[in-house]
């Protein structure tokens, strides 16, 4: 059983996962069922079908269980909503052997944690971001509040009662073991990209591309969740700085709190190539990705092992240069720098955004291609999907001497 409020077509990046590591338990002879929402969670207009069956995955999406990101008190509230309806009924499920958990909702580990004792089946607990951390590091709650005392016991209880826990790199794992000594083995296994390396598409190929209407200028795009512990003003402002961008066309793909920034850049300068696009669907995003000569991955200096940006194994997989908005301290900066895959702008430094912009100009397709097959190489044999994938499919089996090395993939 898989609990969790994102699931496809929804195309939040841990639905996706989740669901990548469903087919592939599937393929291996499980019946896996998933309790998700029944609406959109960036988008609650967009409602799914009640029950399907999603390449042999048994999907169950329970009503009122996304509102949207309008508030902090209205998420709350679909959270708690969702897991009162999954609970009881994994807990009432018949002949379940096991629960894999996200971080979607963020104490799904807790409740999760209830439902596996109820259901007296071991627990996977995968942690995609870490809360109430997340909160306090860009300013929502104060560390010394009595919710995040309360969360902070509800990530104890978690990890307490995991069999194991899945975290994305090693400061995540810093993070986590600090909260609470886990009884079971924690594995660091980083996430892979939603397209194989292999199905990268040349830009004169690629239909979503002429789309954009961008022939003659080179494509710096920001793909996924315009989240605030993915800021993006030290970009924004650099475009506005520079005026004439000459050869750039920026594209800004998805959804999140950032996205209305992207628009008040657009409503005040029209005459700026600047465009803003909601999430893609799954299918295109071969296309979708690689539309770009150049990716920007953000991540903020406080969000360092709290968040992991899926987005970057995204941009090599399609063969694409990364521009790292980030501190050199973090995951992302480090993968860029190591690999040599593209540059590295610290938040608040404008001029040295506008210098990377200019380089990327002047490099042209040619140079940035040459680079991209780079980071395309450092995908496929550093990250490779299939490994990533097989370790997280390999804990939930219970196969310890298998699962023991996914701690490599931390390249």
């Amino acid at each position: 059983m898989i609990l969790s409020q994102v699931y496809p077509p929804d195309p939040a990046a841990v639905g996706q996962h989740l669901a990548d590591v469903a087919e592939e338990m599937v393929r291996r002879g499980w019946r896996v069922i998933v309790y998700t929402a029944s609406r959109g969670y960036d988008d609650p207009s967009v409602g799914y079908a009640a029950r399907e069956t999603r390449a042999g995955v048994e999907v169950r999406r329970l009503g009122l269980s996304s509102f949207g990101k309008r508030s902090l008190a209205m998420r709350l509230i679909a959270q708690l909503l969702f897991v009162a309806q999954a609970v009881p009924r994994i807990a009432l499920m018949k002949d379940a052997s096991r629960l894999l958990v996200s971080t979607s909702p963020p104490f799904a580990g807790f409740f999760g944690a209830i439902a596996a004792a109820l259901r007296r089946v071991p627990m996977v607990w995968w942690v995609m971001d870490v809360n109430p951390d997340q909160l306090v590091a860009i300013g929502r709650v104060r560390q010394d509040s009595w919710a995040v005392k309360l969360f902070d016991w509800m990530n104890r209880r978690a990890l307490g009662a995991a069999s194991d826990v899945i975290v994305l790199d090693r400061r995540m794992m810093e993070v986590v073991q600090r909260k609470a000594k886990a009884p079971g083995p924690m594995h660091v296994i980083p996430p892979w990209a939603g397209a194989e390396p292999q199905a990268a598409v040349v830009s004169e190929a690629n239909p979503f591309r002429k789309g954009l209407q961008c022939e003659g200028r080179l494509v710096v795009m920001y793909y996924g969740n315009h989240a605030i512990t993915s800021p993006l003003a030290t970009l924004l402002t650099a475009i506005r700085k520079m005026g004439d961008v000459g050869g750039l066309q920026f594209v800004f793909v998805g959804g999140g709190a950032g996205k209305t920034e992207v628009g008040r850049l657009i409503s005040e300068r029209p005459d700026l190539p600047v465009h803003s696009l909601p999430y893609q669907p799954r299918d295109v995003l071969p296309f979708s990705l690689a539309a770009a000569d150049v990716h920007v991955v953000s991540l903020a200096d406080e969000a360092v092992g709290l968040v992991h940006p899926c987005k970057l194994y995204g941009a090599m997989a399609v063969g694409r240069p990364v521009i790292a908005l980030a501190s050199a301290e973090s995951y992302v900066g480090e993968i860029v720098a190591k690999h040599d895959i593209g540059w590295r702008v610290s938040h608040g430094d404008v001029d040295g955004m506008i210098a990377v912009l200019k380089q990327v100009r002047d490099a042209g397709s040619s140079r940035l291609g040459v680079m991209g097959q780079v980071a395309r190489d450092v995908a496929i044999h550093a990250f490779p999907r299939d490994r990533a994938l097989a370790a997280v499919c390999d804990v939930l089996e219970g196969v310890s001497a298998r699962a023991a090395p996914a701690s490599r993939c931390d390249a």
